[in-house]
């Protein structure tokens, strides 16, 4: 059986940039042990499994080491392989997940805005235990989201320094781990880290910046905010708080088209 997949760099306008992720259109579901089977062989944050229903599509997201209820950056690639290679027609694409339905609105060629629920953190009164050791951090303000900590920092600087330790950040109970701070030439930044997950630090992370968009905005007292994620490969958001929800829009790049042999 050969089985289309391709290879998309989403929040960025680099072939060498953002974040990768895999995307598989299926006509029907392959067993979960297959598909965790391919997203482990595949090594990227997220790969995409996605079957039409109806007038919308279905989508699961899996990092390598297990499926994850909430992906932004797989879902932009997704929804840029629909209109790019498999002639979707409409202004807009529908995505039911775990998380609910999501809206992808294409803007122009290549740009694309997602409409994700927003997932506002809230101040925790017990930081956990080796967070800001794991960090490599003394302190820092903590807050917890449905899925992650968000831990802010001062400055940039110290965003762009940071070394964790993945072993020991593992071991911190959540999905994964959010810094963030006021950007230099942006809004704000951020880095994430997801050892929980097999992601010792995601590229880019659309599903972080439902999060840190509703701090922000009520920090800054904005509702359209810029944004840079600081990791090696570096993605480029921009976010709007709207209501409950988050619109969150960026660039795709096709990197690969291929077939796995199954």
């Amino acid at each position: 059986m050969k089985q289309p997949v391709y290879i998309v760099n989403a929040f960025t306008k680099d072939l060498f940039g953002g974040n990768p992720a895999a995307v598989c259109p299926l006509q029907e579901w392959l067993p979960d042990e297959l598909m965790q089977s391919l997203a482990a062989q595949n090594n990227l944050s997220e790969t995409a499994f996605i079957i039409e229903e109806d007038d919308h599509f279905r989508i699961r997201w899996f990092t390598p080491t297990k499926e994850v209820e909430l992906c932004g950056h797989a879902t932009l690639a997704s929804a840029h392989i629909f209109y790019t290679e498999l002639a979707h027609a409409k202004s807009e694409i529908w995505f039911e997940s775990l998380s609910g339905m999501l809206k992808v609105a294409r803007k122009n060629a290549n740009t694309y805005t997602l409409d994700f629920p927003a997932n506002p953190p809230e101040s925790v009164s017990e930081v956990p235990e080796d967070l800001f050791k794991s960090l490599g951090i003394d302190a820092g303000q903590v807050y917890k989201s449905a899925f992650d900590y968000m831990v802010v920092l001062p400055s940039q600087q110290i965003i762009e320094t940071l070394k964790p330790d993945f072993s020991s950040l593992a071991k911190i109970k959540a999905r994964g781990v959010i810094t963030t701070s006021r950007g230099n030439d942006v809004d704000f930044v951020s880095r994430c880290f997801y050892p929980q997950s097999g992601i010792d630090e995601d590229p880019v992370t659309g599903s972080a910046h439902t999060v840190t968009t509703p701090y922000w905005a009520n920090e800054l007292g904005k509702i359209t905010l810029q944004a840079v994620q600081l990791s090696k490969r570096k993605g480029h958001i921009e976010c709007e708080l709207k209501g409950n929800r988050v619109l969150m829009s960026g660039n795709a790049v096709t990197y690969l088209k291929g077939e796995y042999f199954i």
